[in-house]
């Protein structure tokens, strides 16, 4: 069996939350924009530039977008942490011989930094991909199973061909990862290495 699984990476394999909030209000601020924790909450896991969109003129995106960029490494990474359970969820997949992967919308040398930061060793790495984009490296390595937080994570799984399984720890709940795609949910990957042996074993959990 060749056995990919592919992950999304902030919310679902980190809790990033801290450090991208801060880094967008420090860009926001920098341009006369105030913004809370509870507008930009909801817009982690999308693309940088679009919601950097939501607060700025078009014209000073791509300036915010550098920025941003600029910053994360020193303000944003260290205040990343491994979600409870992720380094034992990559550890089942490797007990089935299977490769984790990882695909995000984030810029991929900040991926990199992240996984880095909480010393999470994937196979494969894929930054910059989106909803529908993250099915081209999903087809290209050929995973059987995609794991994220995001309505966009589960739009991608399913074009992709693998799996669409939801993890809880994002902020979108059941309802619209399922509306989304998702043909199984977990509360987090503390769920993963059951499911995982459940899915492998017979029908998929739902």
């Amino acid at each position: 069996m060749n056995l990919v699984v592919g992950f999304d990476l902030d919310m679902t394999l980190v809790d990033s939350r801290a450090g991208i909030v801060t880094c967008m209000q420090r860009t926001l601020a920098d341009r006369g924009v105030d913004a809370t924790d509870e507008q930009l909450w909801p817009l982690i896991g999308a693309p940088l530039a679009d919601n950097l969109a939501q607060f700025l003129p078009a014209e000073q995106v791509p300036d915010a977008v550098e920025h941003y960029r600029s910053m994360y490494p020193a303000v944003a990474v260290p205040m990343t942490t491994a979600l409870p359970g992720a380094h034992e969820a990559f550890a089942a997949i490797r007990e089935y011989d299977g490769r984790p992967m990882v695909v995000s919308a984030k810029y991929e040398p900040a991926v990199h930094a992240v996984l880095d930061q909480v010393e999470l060793r994937p196979d494969i790495v894929v930054g910059d991909a989106f909803g529908a984009g993250k099915a081209i490296p999903i087809r290209e390595h050929r995973a059987t199973i995609f794991v994220g937080d995001h309505e966009g994570d589960m739009a991608g799984a399913v074009a992709g061909g693998a799996y669409p399984l939801g993890v809880l720890t994002g902020p979108h709940d059941e309802a619209r990862l399922r509306a989304a795609g998702a043909q199984s949910v977990v509360p987090g990957l503390r769920s993963f290495g059951p499911w995982l042996n459940d899915y492998l074993s017979g029908p998929p959990a739902r």
